[in-house]
């Protein structure tokens, strides 16, 4: 009984010191979202300009084509640089009879030491080349190996597949130990924990994934059995993405299918958020790329005429991808295929049904492709219809395609991801020496551009919001607002030993300012004369997102809000960046600040935030950072850490390093820890 008592004053006790504590808010408003709602105005905008490009594309043939040229150039751009096609390597390292089909297991290099595993379902008896398709996985960790009805229905009925292990899935997985096991929850965690790494060297996992997957088509095209003028592609859910990617970037894709995945990308990052590493490249907002579009792109040629390929949208109308976007995104592309005199090739189905495959949307996805890549022979009534179940039981643990299940395991010459990244940033290492040798000025401009800076405002507006007098020091709180970016919150705090050569001391700490003013408050207030400035900027402390929205499957606190910047090509360091030139502003604009040498003490995320604002903004004296991250290379080796995408700027590692901020800070900036 007196433990609980005794339990009960202290939790009474620390509940009245908490109601005590100052809140330290500066801000005129509280809410929640609105770092997250001031990212969409940006990102809602882009769309709003593609939807005006749109609708003037819809006036002509001509025009309607002129759009899809220039979707397709901007397209490149955003997946950027891929590696080179070299020898695929291939191997049949065995084969499992079935009734009608056999299958084939397949092991290829998309590039030297990147193993690719692969199911190739072959019809049985055919005298003929046959048509084929590639079967891009959903998320699941067995890859291939969950189940194989589709494909078994499609070989069945003449029609070959290939179904290939994404990076992260089935034979191919990354973050293992020594027996092969799995270090992370699963497929989307990995394939989120892999992305960063890919987006600072100008590429990224779903870039890396498209590669894999049309290096397969290389594959199909190379056999005499199968009929390169007939290749098409279909996945659902995390293999709908890879299958519109594939859509677009890919001509020899001649009919697809995505599924589960397509909608609106507006309305899926408005309403949800980004979904995982795999499912979006950075910029993709800002080139005015909608899912749509990426179906638009697979068109080609056909005599004299530019001509939309077959396309098939298939949906459940209560799954957690949007169906109004999918809607949506249907009737664009069918005005489209109406003004092209081929309506006939899009069609669209949804099930009643949530994120599954059930009996009728198999059918429809075999239906389709064996109008568009079987000459339109009718399938077997009998397998459309109720298959047995001995036909659709996965296969048995013989479907492997190694002896040991990993290809990082099983060959001694295979290259991991991380190994691969870490290539790659070696390759770079002489460009970005050359950078950093270059004039300030021109090192600076490019810093900006890949920073997502067009340029700084330095025209700014104080509203003073709160102002107390404590022990030795007054206390002013402050809104620092700046056109076009998010207002910066501040807690000014002048002691009364101040003079006027003090200086200005800017703290910059990611668990917010209340963190660091609490724990200055419960140290009695001495000081040097320093006047301290203790600054929330955007996505931090008055501003952080709720939690709810950040998924620990992400391993980063503040996911929602930097995956949603990438995507409009304005990196969250970036912004950030933006907001200490904000803070530099107010401190040579308040009277009591102005005219003082000013120094920045930073913690974790803002250590790389506070380097690249160092290097282009002299008026900062020095700062000192503490437990923060020292080279973008962590990530390239490392990749299990946790916040990478709020530090990620893509492309950056083909110009510096971190380090290298440090080199051009030429002293000014020091990590003490």
């Amino acid at each position: 009984m007196k433990k609980i008592i005794a339990l009960a004053i202290f939790m009474a006790a620390s509940a009245y010191s908490l109601a005590q504590a100052p809140n330290w808010r500066a801000l005129r408003f509280s809410q929640s979202d609105a770092f997250y709602s001031y990212l969409m105005e940006d990102m809602h905008r882009c769309y709003w300009q593609r939807q005006q490009e749109l609708q003037r594309a819809m006036k002509s043939k001509t025009a309607l084509q002129q759009y899809i040229t220039d979707a397709q150039k901007r397209m490149q751009q955003v997946v950027g640089e891929l590696p080179e096609r070299t020898p695929l390597q291939p191997q049949v390292t065995g084969t499992i009879p079935m009734e009608g089909f056999h299958v084939e297991k397949i092991v290829f290099q998309s590039t030297p030491g990147r193993y690719v595993t692969a199911h190739l379902y072959m019809p049985d008896h055919a005298k003929t080349p046959v048509p084929a398709c590639i079967d891009m996985c959903g998320h699941g960790i067995t890859g291939k190996g969950r189940g194989a009805a589709l494909p078994v229905r499609m070989a069945m009925n003449g029609i070959a597949v290939m179904v290939v292990d994404p990076i992260a899935q089935g034979e191919r997985l990354q973050l293992i130990d020594k027996e092969g096991n799995d270090l992370t929850r699963g497929v989307t965690t990995e394939h989120t924990l892999l992305n960063p790494a890919f987006e600072l060297l100008g590429s990224s996992l779903a870039a890396q994934e498209f590669f894999d997957n049309s290096r397969a088509i290389d594959y199909l095209v190379s056999r005499h059995d199968i009929d390169a003028d007939r290749i098409g592609c279909y996945g659902f859910s995390g293999g709908g993405t890879q299958a519109a990617y594939l859509t677009a970037l890919d001509r020899r894709v001649k009919a697809s299918c995505v599924g589960l995945f397509f909608s609106s990308r507006e309305r899926t990052i408005e309403k949800d958020g980004a979904s995982d590493g795999c499912q979006q490249a950075s910029g993709e907002g800002r080139a005015r790329i909608e899912i749509a579009d990426m179906a638009l792109m697979n068109a080609a040629r056909e005599g004299k005429d530019f001509l939309l390929r077959p396309f098939l949208i298939l949906d459940g109308k209560y799954d957690f991808v949007d169906h109004w976007g999918a809607l949506r995104g249907f009737e664009e592309l069918k005005q489209c295929y109406d003004l092209q005199g081929v309506g006939d090739r899009l069609d669209q189905y949804y099930a009643e049904d949530g994120h599954a495959t059930p009996e009728d949307v198999q059918q429809r996805m075999l239906l389709f492709f064996h109008k568009w890549l079987a000459n339109g022979s009718t399938p077997s009534a009998a397998i459309l219809t109720n298959p047995s179940h001995d036909v659709l039981s996965p296969l048995s643990a013989d479907h492997l395609c190694t002896l040991r299940g990993q290809v990082n395991l099983q060959y001694p010459d295979a290259l991991s991801t991380m190994q691969i990244t870490g290539e790659m940033m070696n390759q770079w290492q002489s460009s970005r020496d050359r950078f950093c040798k270059g004039s300030l000025k021109d090192i600076r401009r490019q810093m900006m551009q890949l920073l997502g800076i067009a340029q700084f405002n330095d025209q700014i507006e104080i509203i003073p919001t709160g102002t107390s007098h404590g022990r030795g020091y007054e206390e002013l709180r402050f809104q620092v607002n700046c056109e076009g970016q998010m207002p910066v919150a501040c807690v000014v705090l002048v002691p009364e030993t101040a003079g006027k050569a003090s200086a200005v001391e800017i703290h910059l700490h990611e668990n917010g300012k209340a963190w660091y003013l609490n724990d200055l408050m419960r140290r009695d207030f001495t000081t040097d004369g320093t006047i301290l400035v203790a600054a929330d900027v955007r996505g931090v402390g008055e501003m952080e997102d709720p939690y709810l929205y950040n998924l620990t499957k992400f391993w980063n606190r503040e996911y929602r809000c930097a995956a949603a910047a990438l995507h409009i090509d304005r990196p969250l360091l970036g912004q950030r960046v933006c907001d200490v030139r904000t803070l530099l502003n107010f401190c040579d604009s308040h009277e009591q600040l102005k005219n003082r040498p000013v120094r920045i003490v930073a913690d974790g995320l803002f250590g790389p935030v506070v380097m690249h604002a160092a290097v282009i903004d002299e008026r900062i004296g020095s700062a000192n950072l503490t437990a923060t991250l020292k080279t973008w290379r962590s990530y390239v080796e490392n990749p299990m850490q946790r916040n990478m995408l709020s530090n990620v700027v893509p492309g950056a590692l083909r110009y510096y390093d971190l380090p290298d901020l440090l080199s051009l800070s030429k002293g000014r900036v020091r990590i003490t820890d």
